[in-house]
């Protein structure tokens, strides 16, 4: 086993060390979310966090970690006759991401339950890390059911393997630890409220730190056993101080005082339920204990609503987390009086021992300010066209880039789909076949049996009970009757956006509308798990804003800056992203996409421009991509440029008020499949 990096050894981010430092004194916190860019010291720092962790009692050979003193009266390996514990160091489990359901919660042996009537049962990861560090890399890409596994268990407290009537229970508490990259998508509200607390970590700018960071790095590549014995002194101190506040912990004093500054504080900040209360209080006590003091105080309160409330009071996906700490003082004064503590009294939240954390535990507030929509005229490159492009200043050129307007307010769109049966990734977009949903038939398996078909393999086997010998109650099952269930459900799509930004489109008030569409055609790609692309077209070219990603909060920020103004090159955006597809199809088959064009279907600049924009229309619908065209098309003449070609790539048109999901054209929209006739 190789040996960690040492906890102690790791440079600056304070609040990451102490966010897990604190769920090491008070497990009941309820783990720590470590959001921030790559390459930050994220998994270096949980993955070091073990080695501080106290040793737990077990009982010898129970495979899930029961303690001797009370034993979980319903374990598998159970009943557990009086004997003397054994101590070992505290486990951290690692989930991968592309794990499956069976190495999660473990795996029941159907053909021996069917057969032999007995419950032969492998754990999984959620055993192997009860009363231990259950740790989650890039957390926000767990797949959906593996999500819901781990809420179920970790409400429960207890993990449940059900298969067809055969069920196994064991205990599963443990201190869960998720690490991100926001980039590449947010986590489920569901799941995120489970996570006690949330960290920021950044990448340092201070040169001199950067400079530590990279010999620290170098020495313990070189020698890590080396490394590790330098710090070998600061390790155990450390852990000494972890022990100490444990045994500090039940002593510590939680007044009505700082109670009701915590209520005060959960309220004034709108946050869901009373998780965050709980947590606050939790975290407020664990504080206390790892400063020495059996007392909670206001400092203590205003440091857990830092580390606790960021990612509580996110509305939407769009939301920047982080709480206005101005706003967090005055709540805290008003739910006062504050406590009066001198300079020996002052927390010391730092792993180090030094500092009062004053601002630590959180992030900078968010300036919420109002975007105020820029003054000015609105180019256009074919004036005459229509009325509401028409620049309304003289001397303002045309093909002028106009300044980013804000979008609209997003709104509850009807549900894009992609026809047909697909096998791609788990989410809530399109049909297909997945690992959960209905039942839908049986088929062989290939490998491992995970979903058993009951009545198929009854009526496989059934034939054959006279030849096998069968005699008594028991129903003689072989491997070669058992039977898969195929299972339909729903998928994550690929939607690539391909937003018109030319001059035609440069009204205030209709570029505003149109990204306050697209923006909820954003916030609705998010609750349904799809991957999003952005590409954008104007002047003489298109681009590709965003690469496809499961950031939609990355596609919203491209959005609200996108310039306007310039000609319409209509053909140029779409065989951009015919160029974006290809490359998808390549990494990602199964992953089908959906295009959403959002144009009033002009086509300006160059040679033949609307032929143009026909043959690469065209070309999409030769490949069988499922398309919609946002018709953006406003004023009393309408010329239906949009509906052509939306029937050149063989798909739907909708307008911007068809959109809505309360409209009178009705609740779902699917988007016709390529090869429609035109």
């Amino acid at each position: 086993m190789s040996t960690p990096y040492p906890f102690t050894a790791i440079v600056g981010q304070d609040d990451l060390r102490l966010g897990l430092l604190l769920n090491a004194v008070s497990p009941a916190v309820g783990g720590v979310l470590v959001r921030g860019e790559k390459g930050t010291a994220k998994s270096t720092a949980v993955r070091a966090l073990a080695a501080l962790m106290p040793e737990v009692s077990v009982v010898p050979g129970c495979r899930f970690s029961c303690d001797p003193v009370s034993p979980d009266p319903a374990c598998p390996d159970g009943p557990h006759a009086e004997a003397a514990g054994v101590s070992r160091a505290a486990r951290t489990v690692e989930l991968p991401v592309g794990a499956s359901e069976d190495r999660l919660v473990g795996a029941l042996d159907i053909e021996r339950a069917l057969s032999e009537g007995v419950k032969a049962f492998e754990p999984g990861l959620l055993a192997d890390a009860h009363r231990g560090i259950l740790y989650v890399d890039e957390v926000n890409l767990l797949h959906d059911h593996l999500v819901d596994l781990l809420l179920d268990a970790a409400a429960m407290g207890a993990s449940y393997v059900e298969r067809e009537g055969v069920s196994v229970r064991h205990a599963a508490r443990f201190l869960l630890v998720g690490t991100m990259n926001p980039e590449e998508g947010e986590l489920r509200p569901q799941l995120l409220d489970r996570f006690g607390l949330t960290v920021e970590v950044a990448a340092s700018r201070d040169t001199d730190e950067r400079v530590e960071v990279v010999r620290r790095r170098l020495a313990y590549d070189d020698d890590p056993e080396g490394f590790a014995a330098r710090w070998a002194e600061e390790e155990s101190a450390l852990r000494e101080r972890i022990a100490a506040a444990r045994a500090l912990l039940p002593r510590v004093v939680l007044g009505d005082g700082v109670l009701r500054q915590i209520a005060a504080t959960c309220a004034a900040f709108e946050v869901d339920g009373m998780r965050a209360d709980i947590v606050m209080a939790r975290t407020a006590t664990a504080l206390a204990a790892w400063a020495g003091r059996e007392e909670v105080t206001a400092d203590d309160v205003r440091q857990a609503a830092l580390l606790a409330l960021p990612h509580r009071r996110r509305r939407n996906p769009f939301d920047a987390p982080g709480l206005d700490e101005d706003k967090l003082d005055q709540t805290l004064d008003e739910a006062g009086p504050q406590e009066d503590n001198d300079g020996d009294d002052d927390p010391d939240p730092g792993p180090d021992g030094g500092g009062d954390g004053g601002g630590g535990g959180g992030v900078p507030p968010q300036a919420d300010g109002d975007r105020t929509p820029p003054q000015g005229s609105e180019g256009d490159d074919t004036p005459s066209q229509a009325p509401e492009s028409a620049p309304d200043a003289p001397g303002r050129s045309a093909g002028a880039e106009q300044q980013p307007v804000a979008a609209a307010e997003p709104f509850r769109t009807k549900v894009l789909s992609v026809p047909g049966l697909g096998e791609g990734a788990a989410g809530r977009r399109s049909r297909a076949r997945t690992a959960h949903g209905r039942t839908t038939g049986s088929v062989r398996p290939q490998g491992a049996l995970t979903k058993l078909h009951l009545a198929a393999t009854v009526q496989a086997a059934a034939p054959h009970q006279h030849a096998r010998g069968r005699s008594g109650r028991g129903l003689v099952v072989r491997r070669d009757d058992l039977r898969q269930a195929t299972r339909e459900g729903r998928e994550g799509n690929l939607v690539l956006f391909v937003v018109d930004a030319s001059g035609s489109m440069a009204a205030r008030q209709r570029m505003s509308a149109v990204k306050g569409a697209v923006l909820s055609l954003l916030l609705d790609a998010y609750q349904r798990r799809d991957k999003v692309g952005l590409v954008t077209f104007r002047g003489k070219e298109a681009e590709v804003a965003l690469p496809p990603t499961s950031s939609v909060d990355a596609a919203a920020a491209r959005l609200e800056s996108l310039p306007t103004g310039g000609r319409t090159p209509l053909a140029a955006g779409l065989l951009k992203a015919h160029d974006v597809l290809r490359v998808e199809r390549l990494r990602d088959p199964s992953r089908r996409p959906l295009l959403v064009v959002v144009t009033d279907g002009r086509a300006t600049g160059g040679p033949e421009p609307v032929a143009l924009a026909g043959r690469a229309a065209r070309l999409h619908r030769s490949e069988g991509t499922a398309s919609v065209v946002v018709d953006c098309e406003s004023g009393y003449v309408r010329l239906g440029l949009a509906g052509e070609l939306a029937r050149e790539l063989g798909g739907t048109a909708v307008t911007l008020d068809e959109l809505r999901a309360d409209s009178i054209a009705g609740l779902v929209k699917d988007v016709t499949a390529a090869g429609r006739a035109a």
